[in-house]
């Protein structure tokens, strides 16, 4: 089993990738775990290219020819972004973007097929307010099915800013074990 954890925050050891983390380190030694932080990768935004390949692959070669092939390989994809301005942070939003050439390839080509897989979307924001989650929620599910993978679960961590502070929100530490019982459960009647 292969898991990629996708790191979309630019604060270095925040919040978001204090989660992430915490759900990663669970599988370590039971499976092969990649983390990608999206900040340190050199990408650019979707260029909406005139030509475009027609195998749902980008032709822009740059650091996210390396999340294409972690993502298309992998059983789960965990994606941990803080909600900014009530959506996805400029990280992720961008690399959700670059998926543009995959949707035309399974969409309008009909020349690229996903590997079936799993997502979950682990998201913190300062406030309280649900209809920022909506947003964000709502782009990552078109991610997903994007990717092929099936929306499984989220771990939606309010009221934190400050960094570090998600620490103390044992209830999204607790959520987290949640979604690995659940996960493990389902993956084992899957072996059956």
């Amino acid at each position: 089993m292969k898991i990629v954890g996708i790191c979309g925050s630019p604060r270095k050891d925040g919040n978001s990738e204090i989660l992430l983390n915490e759900f990663l380190k669970y599988f370590n030694g039971k499976a092969e775990v990649k983390k990608i932080t999206l900040n340190s990768l050199k990408f650019i935004p979707c260029q909406e290219c005139e030509t475009i390949r027609k195998d749902g692959r980008c032709k822009i070669n740059d650091d996210m020819q390396e999340v294409y092939n972690e993502v298309e390989n992998s059983d789960l994809v965990v994606v941990a972004s803080p909600i900014f301005f009530g959506s996805l942070s400029a990280q992720t939003k961008m690399m959700i973007d670059r998926f543009q050439c995959q949707w035309l390839g399974i969409n309008f080509f009909k020349t690229y097929r996903p590997k079936n897989k799993m997502g979950i979307f682990i998201c913190v924001m300062a406030t309280e307010r649900d209809d920022f989650v909506d947003n964000a929620r709502s782009i990552i599910r078109h991610f997903f099915k994007t990717i092929g993978a099936t929306y499984f679960d989220e771990i939606i961590c309010k009221g934190v800013d400050e960094k570090g502070k998600v620490r103390e929100k044992k209830e999204c530490f607790e959520k987290i074990k949640q979604v690995i019982k659940r996960w493990e459960v389902i993956n084992n009647e899957n072996k059956i």
